[in-house]
């Protein structure tokens, strides 16, 4: 899952979030550095993306990736599913997906002192251009993957260009990330009751 589909899964819990959004550039083992409600929102995140890649909608959709770019699927598919979330919005969560947005990027900056570097460098950018309103429009999801290709992968990689992908079968991504949505929402819901109902008994 990418950012906004981590944000969205976390549920209500403010350090579950920022944990969320801080799962792919936190490294090694929980909580190291990062006090324990933030780890427990890595530790969230990394539980997720391990169950989407067992999902079948979400197998289904990197086995729709080219061949040339099967390798970098699962990167694609993120991108994919958080267009159509921020699509679809409306029909999970009540409240405005820009007013949520807002509210996600001012909690990480709360947490300044615990980002990790490279999401505190891309922090600005990311509120100031709203990325995780902004994927409502493909073009911005091609956008996206093209800053990946350059900036956060190993030159050379073949993701540059994947955003055509999406429009080339568009209605099939669609339906199975509506298939895999509400399956990943009952996963990350009961994840986090069995860690609480954990805590609870100790």
């Amino acid at each position: 899952m990418n950012y906004l589909a981590h944000l969205y899964l976390a549920g209500t819990s403010s350090a579950d979030r920022v944990g969320g959004l801080m799962g792919d550039f936190v490294k090694g083992p929980l909580p190291g550095r990062l006090p324990q409600p933030l780890a427990d929102g890595v530790a969230l995140h990394r539980a997720i993306d391990a169950w989407a890649e067992g999902h079948p909608a979400f197998r289904a959709s990197r086995a729709r990736v080219s061949t040339a770019r099967r390798r970098v699927s699962g990167i694609m598919v993120d991108l994919f599913y958080d267009h159509f979330l921020a699509l679809h919005w409306t029909r999970f969560v009540p409240r405005p997906l820009e007013a949520f947005a807002r509210d996600a990027y001012a909690e990480v900056a709360r947490e300044a002192r615990w980002l990790p570097e490279p999401l505190a460098a891309v922090l600005p950018a990311m509120q100031r251009h709203d990325w995780l309103s902004s994927y409502r429009d493909p073009a911005n999801v091609a956008f996206a993957l093209e800053r990946m290709a350059e900036r956060r992968l190993r030159q050379p990689n073949p993701l540059a260009g994947g955003g055509a992908e999406l429009g080339e079968r568009y209605g099939e991504f669609e339906a199975d990330f509506l298939a895999f949505l509400p399956d990943a929402r009952a996963f990350a819901d009961d994840w986090r009751a069995r860690r609480d109902a954990g805590r609870g008994a100790g």
